[in-house]
Formats: structure tokens, C-alpha cells, sequence
């Protein structure tokens, strides 16, 4: 910048497109001797009121104390003495002080310096801290994060007041410029795996980030496979509870849904709850909850298998009531079956992207009237409508959102291989499966573990959860090098 103020006045005017949100305030400032000044931000994403009442009212009016001006050049006179706001910085370049405004802090230039003061007014409107609607519990916090960066971070260090918990921020996106930083507790942390993260991160090269999505999409190891490899919340306690287990927190600016790795398959069948209800409790949660997806993996490709190929399994009387449930309906088991899912994927689709007041009520009343209205019309039979409705309820019991719509997706695969070869054509496509997942990492960390490779040790807390005086250590799959997480400290009877 040069120190010709209204030279740098009309450079910046064109460079930001002399928008109509742009707001340059000329003032002068009383120094000895005066001097010109402008002050810059845009209208909406700045709180200027600060800056304003220091400048023109409290300076002018002698509520600021000053010592003598005539030793003190007018910037430091600014910046030393007359600005209230937290955070003051200097630039001399025309891109850092671009992105300053466009972030919504405000520039102080002065006539005669090729340098600026940017002050810290980041101030806009946003939702604020609610309940998050993705993720909700039984028992827990109810407070979810929000579209605001720093709303975020503050809700996670109001968690976890550690002084290891660091913050590192950068911006990614060519044109957006989106904040994205990640959090990590140093010592607990696994410094290989920061490192592999600021690399990806750093790799990015894109015009526009606008939600983690897009993070979550551009830093996975396997593009090419149905399962998330990344966990995304947008609860504060769950992102403090991997937090605390050596994970690494990725936050985006604009976006309430925080992405943690590394993640293993575990964990998203894993719910927030699940640590605040009794172990046994949770236990019992936690094993239904796999039932569930043993369910709506297989009873489709199952029930298709069984009756197109082998009969023999089926009780004599359950046979009879099938066959003669199916007298009459044109299509095979697997047309059949397919149509159905379609239309119940169909169905839930619509429930989503509708208003919220009808939505749920048009998804189970259309879903009710589409299957009576199949089994009298003779396309499908009562026991197809029967394993459908089961099937779509256990997909609804797994957490995880994007794990559930994995789950949905291999499930017209296995039905596939079910009307091709039957119960072979499932083990077959059991196999593949278990050996994909096998084959898949999540920042270095393999997404079977603890059970491929094995860990009797890290088996505590995973398909059932011991009591939290029995978790002494963190899994050795995610902090190797501090694992210890308690004193082995069990609980006394009382004394009789």
C-alpha cells in the first residue's frame, strides 16, 4: 500500500467492485498535527459502534485519558491508545487487508502510512446454540453447534479446559477463503496422524468450501467405497468425547457438523447417550443396535433366497400360508422385494425434503396406504410388505446417518446376489464385504480394528461397554502413546 490514503481509498473501492456494502468513513484525527483517516468495513458483517465511539465521540469528548500528543505518531496513537477492540493487527498488503474486511473486522487507514490497522468486529447474525435435530438423546446436553466458527471452538473448550487443547486455523478455498481449523489435545494425540491431516488439508486446491462435507469428500483415504470413513457430528460432547480418546476435531466456518478422525466402523454404530446410561444399559442398546443392522443388511436378499431357491428351509405351515399368499402375484420374489424397497426408499426420501409439520406424517401414512393397498391390488404379498416395513425401522435404529445410507445401499447389492445364486450368492457377498472393509483405513488406522487386527484389551468399550471405572486405558488403535486414562480405582462397598 502506498501512504497516499485517497489513492488507497480508490484502489480498494476497485478492487472489491465498489459494492454497495462496502462503507468508507473519512474522518480526521486530532493529532498534533491532525492528520486524514478512513475507516473500512462492510455493512452486516461488522460492529463498527466500538471503533466509531472510541474515535469520534470518547476521544473528542475527553472520557479517553491521554498523555502528551505531540511524541505520539497518529497510528500508534490509534492503535496504542484509542481502540477498544480485542484483537489488533497491521497489514501492508492489499490481499490480506481484502480478506480482514471480507471477514468482517474493520481497517483503519491513515494518511501518510502504508500500513493499516485491522481490529477484530467480526459480528453477524446467526442461529445461535440449539438442540441439534441429527442427534438426538434421551440423556445428555441438548446444545448443538451452529454455522459460527468460533461459536464451535468456545462450545468445545468450555468442555475440555486444558491448556493441550490446541487450535490450528487456515483458509481453504480459492475464492470462499472458508476457515477451517482442527483441534487436537497435544499428548494424547497421535502426532503422525496431525501431521497426515495438515497434509491433506494443505493438498486442497478449490474455489469454494461451503460446508465440512466437502472436506470430509477431498481428504478420505478410499474414494471409492460406500462406507464413511469419517465421523461427523454436530453435537460439542461427542467431538470432546473423541477428543479425549487422542482424536483430531476438523471444524468449518458456515457448517454446525464437525468431522472426527480418525473413525472406525465402531463408531458409528456408537451413540452419545451411550456413555451417560448405565454400561449395562448401554450394552444392551449397543447389541440391538447390531441385531438392527444384521436385519437390514440381510432379511431381504434372505427372504428372497429362501423362497425363490430353497424352500426346504421354510416350516411346512409357514410354506403353505406363503404360497398361498402368493397365488396370483405376477412378479418373482426379487421384483417384488425390489419394488417394495424402492418404493419405501421413495417414500422416506419425500418425508425428509418436505416441510417438517407433514413430512413425518406423510412418510408412515403413505408408506401404510401403499402397502395395503399393493397386497389387495395382488402386486405384492403380505409377508414381502412385512419384512420391508421391519427392514426400514432396523435401518432407522443405527446412528450414524451416512452409515445408514451405506447400509441401505449394499442391501440392493446382497438382494442381487441373492435371486442369482441364493443363500450362496449372500455368503458370497458376505465375503467381499467383510474383505472391502478389511481393506479400508481411516487416516492410517485400520477400519475393523479392534477386531481386525484383534485387541482383547480395546474390546471394553465397543460392541459392549464396561463400566467406566473398568475403562482404564484409551484404545491403542487411536493414541498408542498415551493410553493410560484413569487410575485403576474400582468402587467400595460401603462398609456395613
Amino acid at each position: 500500500m502506498s501512504g497516499n490514503l485517497e489513492e488507497t481509498l480508490y484502489t480498494i473501492g476497485e478492487g472489491l467492485g465498489h459494492s454497495t456494502d462496502l462503507v468508507i468513513r473519512r474522518m480526521t484525527i486530532p493529532s498534533n498535527p491532525p492528520c486524514k483517516a478512513a475507516i473500512i468495513y462492510l455493512d452486516g458483517l461488522a460492529n463498527v459502534k466500538d471503533i466509531l465511539d472510541s474515535l469520534l465521540i470518547d476521544y473528542r469528548s475527553g472520557d479517553i485519558l491521554l498523555p502528551q500528543l505531540d511524541d505520539i505518531p497518529p497510528l500508534s496513537l490509534i492503535k496504542e491508545y484509542l481502540l477498544k477492540s480485542g484483537e489488533i493487527t497491521g497489514t501492508s498488503d492489499f490481499k490480506t487487508l481484502y480478506h480482514m474486511v471480507l471477514s468482517g473486522d474493520t481497517v483503519i487507514l491513515v494518511d501518510g502510512y502504508n500500513e493499516g490497522i485491522c481490529a477484530s468486529t467480526r459480528e453477524w447474525k446467526d442461529r445461535g446454540v440449539t438442540e441439534p435435530s441429527s442427534q438426538t438423546v434421551v440423556r445428555g446436553p441438548r446444545e448443538g453447534f451452529s454455522e459460527t466458527l468460533r461459536t464451535n471452538t468456545a462450545l468445545v473448550r468450555r468442555k475440555i479446559k486444558d491448556p493441550h487443547l490446541w487450535m490450528e486455523t487456515r483458509q481453504i478455498g480459492r475464492v470462499t477463503q472458508t476457515d477451517v481449523a482442527i483441534m487436537y489435545i497435544k499428548g494424547l494425540v497421535d502426532d503422525s496422524v496431525v501431521d497426515e491431516v495438515r497434509s491433506r488439508l494443505a493438498r486442497i486446491d478449490i474455489d469454494g468450501i461451503l460446508e465440512s462435507g466437502y472436506i470430509e469428500e477431498l481428504v478420505q483415504d478410499e474414494a471409492y467405497t460406500p462406507f464413511p470413513t469419517i465421523f461427523n457430528t454436530e453435537r460439542p460432547d461427542v467431538v470432546a468425547a473423541g477428543l479425549l480418546e487422542g482424536r483430531i476435531a476438523i471444524l468449518v466456518d458456515g457448517t454446525p457438523f464437525v468431522l472426527i478422525v480418525p473413525a472406525v466402523f465402531t463408531h458409528f454404530m456408537q451413540a452419545a447417550e451411550d456413555s451417560y446410561q448405565r454400561s449395562d444399559i448401554s450394552s444392551l442398546i449397543r447389541l440391538l443396535r447390531y441385531i438392527a443392522l444384521m436385519i437390514a443388511l440381510l432379511a431381504p436378499a434372505s427372504y428372497i433366497a429362501v423362497t425363490t431357491f430353497h424352500q426346504e428351509m421354510i416350516p411346512t405351515t409357514l410354506l403353505v400360508n406363503i404360497a398361498a399368499h402368493r397365488e396370483g402375484i405376477p412378479f418373482p420374489a426379487f421384483v417384488e422385494a425390489f419394488l417394495m424397497e424402492v418404493t419405501f426408499e421413495i417414500l422416506r426420501e419425500a418425508g425428509i425434503r418436505m416441510p417438517r409439520a407433514i413430512g413425518q406424517a406423510v412418510s408412515i401414512v403413505g408408506a401404510l396406504v401403499i402397502g395395503q393397498a399393493a397386497v389387495e391390488a395382488g402386486l405384492v404379498g403380505p409377508a414381502m410388505v412385512i419384512i420391508v416395513a421391519i427392514t426400514a425401522i432396523s435401518t432407522f435404529i443405527i446412528p450414524s446417518f451416512n452409515m445408514g445410507i451405506s447400509i441401505r445401499m449394499i442391501r440392493f447389492i446382497l438382494m442381487i446376489f441373492a435371486a442369482s445364486l441364493g443363500l450362496y450368492g449372500i455368503l458370497i457377498g458376505i465375503i467381499a464385504l467383510v474383505l472391502h472393509l478389511c481393506s479400508l483405513r481411516s487416516f492410517g488406522v485400520p477400519y475393523l480394528a479392534p477386531f481386525a487386527p484383534y485387541s482383547l484389551g480395546d474390546q471394553k468399550d465397543n460392541v459392549i461397554r464396561l463400566p467406566h471405572w473398568a475403562l482404564l486405558k484409551r484404545p491403542s488403535y487411536i493414541s498408542p502413546n498415551n493410553r493410560q486414562k484413569q487410575t485403576d480405582n474400582p468402587p467400595q462397598k460401603p462398609e456395613s
